[in-house]
């Protein structure tokens, strides 16, 4: 029994903070629980930066190429600046200059000058077109463009959004390589231009330099001015004549370098041509 004076001591003993375990004391909520052990959200990882695009590199053939395409603009607009151009080459024995020299033969054979004029010129943009095309690359866009608007008809035609959904991405990737192939066949197409422009003058300028005698040619028996003779009332004979020139020869250098390059690239990949297909009917 105790005494009124003796100190009042607790039964308990209380065991000091630092002693104090994490065991959650009894009568504490699972929520607050959960709120003291609950770490804070980790922040999310910042994305990569992405490098910036490489810069295309400076080719000196594309400055060449569209340089020319400008130039050949300027010349079909600017009289002045195409017939300097032109007669910059030389047109007479007066002026002379080095196409002159070469085939002019003192404006005495005008249908020979315009002969290997053309040729000139045809030999020049065809040697251009081949050599910014990628021939092998142009045919598998071509038949992969056959075969895709062949499967593309047949999704359309049988109304199943997933199916045409599912040609999207083929189809973007066949539009992307169509513009390059396009794109490529444009440079060559500026230089064409240009020679055109360029060549056309220079030819009627050496006609028109020259005296009338030179100037009427024997045609199919017949003695015609080619420079004063308009055919249909408009267009002047020379030009007629110089134009049949042009496109054959145009033909023919395009194909033989079309072969020859395809020719080369067969050989430096090792490519084997395909046997020809059997006819149909034959027996295999």
């Amino acid at each position: 029994m105790l005494s009124n004076d003796a100190p009042l001591r607790s039964t308990t003993e209380v065991a000091a903070p630092e002693d104090v375990d994490d065991t959650p004391v009894s009568g504490t909520s699972l929520a607050e629980e959960e709120t003291e052990d609950a770490s804070p959200p980790e922040e999310p990882e910042a994305a990569p930066v992405r490098p910036p695009a490489p810069r295309p590199a400076f080719k000196i053939s594309t400055f060449i190429i569209v340089f020319l395409g400008l130039l050949g603009f300027l010349m079909l607009i600017e009289t002045s600046t195409r017939n300097s151009i032109a007669g910059a080459l030389g047109t007479s024995l007066t002026t002379p200059g080095p196409l002159f020299y070469l085939i002019g033969f003192s404006s005495q054979y005008l249908l020979a000058t315009m002969a290997l004029a053309g040729a000139l010129e045809m030999a020049i943009t065809a040697l251009a077109y081949n050599y910014t095309t990628d021939w092998t690359k142009a045919a598998r866009v071509q038949k992969w463009n056959a075969a895709f608007r062949k499967v593309q008809m047949e999704a359309v035609r049988s109304g199943k959004k997933d199916r045409i959904a599912a040609l999207k991405p083929f189809q973007e990737r066949i539009t992307r390589l169509s513009s390059e192939v396009t794109i490529a066949q444009f440079k060559g197409m500026a230089i064409t231009y240009f020679l055109l422009i360029l060549i056309y003058t220079w030819v009627g300028l050496v006609i028109e330099n020259a005296t009338a005698a030179q100037q009427t040619v024997n045609l199919g028996g017949s003695l015609v001015n080619i420079y004063t003779f308009h055919v249909f009332g408009y267009f002047p004979l020379w030009f007629l004549i110089f134009s049949l020139y042009t496109v054959p020869a145009s033909m023919v250098f395009r194909r033989v370098l079309k072969h020859w390059w395809l020719r080369r690239h067969a050989e430096k990949n090792h490519i084997v041509p395909a046997p020809p297909a059997p006819p149909a009917g034959s027996a295999a």
